[in-house]
C-alpha cells in the first residue's frame, strides 16, 4: 500500500509542477497573518468563472501548512486536472505550543473555542473569496469546503453549524457552500443539520478511528471524567443526516481502520470531482456507501 501510495504522490508532483499560483493575506489577527494560495488552470479565459475547492488542512490545530506537499499537491490537481480554482488556506493553530495539546487533557471548553474559531478563521477565508470573485474568476454559487483531520472538523463546522459558531452571521450572508469534502471529520453536534444547510458531501472515515469519532463518541475517545471529554458526531451521523434529508453523500467506510484515512485519498479523487459533477454541477441526487476492510 504504501508503494502505491509514494506513485500516486510521485505522479501528482511530475504533472503538478507547473502552475499558476497566487497568494493573497485573507485577514489579520492579532500576530497571525492568515494567506491562502490559489491555483489557477493554466487555459483559464478571462471570462471564465469556476467552481472552488477551498482546502483547509489537518494537524490537530498545532501543526501543518497550507503548502504541505500533500495539501499544495490537492490544490493542485484541483486546477490541473478538474479545471477547478484550487485554494489552500492558512488558520491560526490555537493549539500549537500549549502544554495541554488537543487531547484529554484539554479542556471542553478549549476544544470548544478552538472548534469556534477555526470555523471562523474558514468562514473569513470563503468572505474573502466571495468578495475578490471577480479578480480569482471564482463561481461563487459553487464552492466546495474541504478539510483533513482539523480541517475537516473546521469545515463541516463552517458548513453544518455556521449560526452556532458565528456571532456575526448576517457578516457572512453572502457565503453559500455547494459541497464538502471531508477526510476524516467531525462536527460538535448533528442536530444542527437542515435540510436548508445540507450540500452534497464526500466522507472518508475509518470505523476505528483513535481521534476523531467515526460515530457519536467522545473526542479522542476521552472518559467522562477528563477534562477533555466531549461528545462529537463523526461521518456515520453525518451520512445518517444527509440520508434523511435525500441530500447527495459518498461515505466512503474503512472497516478496522484508524485516524490514517485522514490522509488525502489521491488515488481516488477522480471519483471525488465526478461525484461533485454530477450532484452540484448536474444537480444529481447520488446517495453511495462504500465499505473496506483495512488491508
Amino acid at each position: 500500500m504504501k508503494l502505491v501510495i509514494n506513485v500516486f504522490i510521485f505522479f501528482f508532483v511530475l504533472i503538478l509542477s507547473a502552475q499558476n499560483k497566487a497568494t493573497y493575506t485573507y485577514s489579520i489577527k492579532g500576530k497571525d497573518t492568515l494567506k491562502l494560495d490559489v491555483y489557477t488552470p493554466e487555459n483559464i479565459k478571462k471570462t471564465d468563472t469556476l467552481p472552488v475547492l477551498l482546502w483547509m488542512h489537518g494537524g490537530g490545530f498545532a501543526v501543518g501548512h497550507r503548502d504541505y506537499i500533500d495539501d499544495e499537491n490537492l490544490v493542485k490537481y484541483a486546477a490541473k486536472e478538474q479545471n477547478y480554482i484550487g485554494i489552500s488556506i492558512s488558520y491560526r493553530l490555537l493549539r500549537k505550543g500549549t502544554k495541554t495539546g488537543f487531547g484529554c487533557d484539554c479542556s471542553k471548553d478549549e476544544k470548544l473555542e478552538t472548534f469556534k474559531q477555526a470555523a471562523i478563521d474558514y468562514m473569513d477565508a470563503a468572505k474573502y473569496v466571495v468578495e475578490h470573485a471577480n479578480e480569482l474568476q471564482i463561481d461563487t454559487t459553487k464552492i466546495i469546503a474541504g478539510g483533513s483531520s482539523a480541517g475537516a472538523e473546521g469545515i463541516l463546522n463552517a458548513v453544518f453549524m455556521r449560526e452556532y459558531f458565528i456571532d456575526n452571521a448576517e457578516a457572512y450572508s453572502d457565503v453559500k457552500f455547494a459541497g464538502a469534502f471531508s477526510c476524516a471529520g467531525a462536527i460538535v453536534d448533528a442536530s444542527y443539520m437542515t435540510p436548508e444547510n445540507a450540500v452534497p458531501t464526500v466522507l472518508y472515515h475509518g470505523t476505528k478511528d483513535q481521534l476523531v469519532p467515526y460515530g457519536n463518541a467522545p473526542h479522542h475517545y476521552c472518559a467522562p471524567t477528563k477534562d477533555g471529554y466531549i461528545m462529537l458526531d463523526g461521518s456515520k451521523i453525518i451520512a445518517d443526516k444527509l440520508e434523511e434529508f435525500e441530500t447527495s453523500f459518498y461515505f466512503n467506510i474503512v472497516k478496522e481502520a484508524r485516524h490514517e484515512i485522514s490522509r488525502i485519498p489521491y488515488e481516488e479523487l477522480d471519483i471525488v470531482f465526478n461525484f461533485f459533477e454530477r450532484t452540484v454541477i448536474n444537480d444529481e441526487i447520488i446517495q453511495t456507501k462504500i465499505i473496506k476492510t483495512k488491508k
